[in-house]
């Protein structure tokens, strides 16, 4: 009985509370999180390059079926994962912080386990974005190019560039895209690094997120601009970029969400051994 009432009387967990942050603070964090890169250099490089042969696998199989023409936004759209594939490096960060040993095993045990968790279901908003990314590539495709194959990328470049519908293409499928992937950035921008130190809900996790965008709209958007241009840059060298350019993002993300959200506490901030 004592139990029990003491079940009943145990506060709720606290909502995490979103702080008013700065352009300072962005610069911190991508210099935190570069300087998290080097002190475990070899874990970061592993995990971005992990992502990588991912990105060259999604790709190469749309060229492989004779699909090239969808690589540029295929390869657009891959980058929305990054947070879901970072989960690694927010959890190296976190050791780092703590003054936590850094070993594979401590690192991978913490990434298995989020699959029963939250942020699984997290990782599934992730992945839906991308579904719905490439249906509405195929959708403007239909409605601006008709339902035609292209016999090449470069076959597919040349139309975009040179017919009155390629270029309304473009600039229709842009647009659409930056709004997309806005929305997706607002719902994502700390959401997993939150998953990962707090006991919260993924749908808690998003609202967070989203506020610390709407919050601080300024050096949020700038941190995003800076996440885009960082890995379509990367991604160009045939995602080989990505070794670096992945982790040192990811590392930044964990970084800033620290400095955005309000920490729990340091019985919330345990690291699982």
């Amino acid at each position: 009985m004592a139990e029990f009432a003491q079940m009943e009387t145990a506060p709720p967990p606290a909502f995490p509370v979103v702080r008013t942050i700065a352009f300072a603070d962005v610069r911190a964090a991508l210099a935190e999180g570069w300087g998290d890169f080097a002190r475990a250099p070899m874990m970061g490089l592993c995990l971005g390059g992990i992502f990588a042969l991912g990105g060259l696998m999604v790709v190469g199989s749309v060229v492989l079926f004779g699909m090239s023409y969808l690589a540029y936004p295929l390869a657009a759209g891959f980058v929305l994962l990054g947070p879901f594939a970072a989960a690694g490096l927010y959890e190296i960060s976190r050791r780092i912080e703590l003054g936590v040993p850094l070993s594979w095993g401590g690192v991978l045990r913490v990434m298995f386990a989020q699959s029963g968790r939250e942020f699984a279901w997290m990782a599934f908003v992730s992945i839906f974005a991308f579904i719905v990314w490439m249906y509405q590539v195929r959708l403007l495709l239909a409605l601006f190019l008709g339902f035609r194959s292209f016999a090449s990328l470069g076959e597919f470049l040349h139309v975009l560039a040179s017919t009155q519908d390629g270029l309304t293409f473009l600039a229709v499928g842009h647009v659409v895209g930056a709004a997309m992937a806005l929305i997706v950035f607002s719902l994502t921008a700390v959401s997993f690094p939150l998953l990962l130190d707090r006991d919260v809900d993924f749908i808690t996790a998003m609202i967070v997120s989203v506020s610390g965008v709407t919050k601080n709209p300024g050096p949020m958007l700038a941190w995003g601009a800076i996440v885009v241009a960082a890995l379509i840059l990367a991604a160009a060298p045939a995602f080989l970029g990505l070794f670096v350019a992945l982790p040192v993002l990811g590392h930044a993300t964990w970084r800033l969400y620290r400095r955005l959200v309000e920490p729990a506490g340091a019985v919330s901030d345990a690291v699982p051994t």
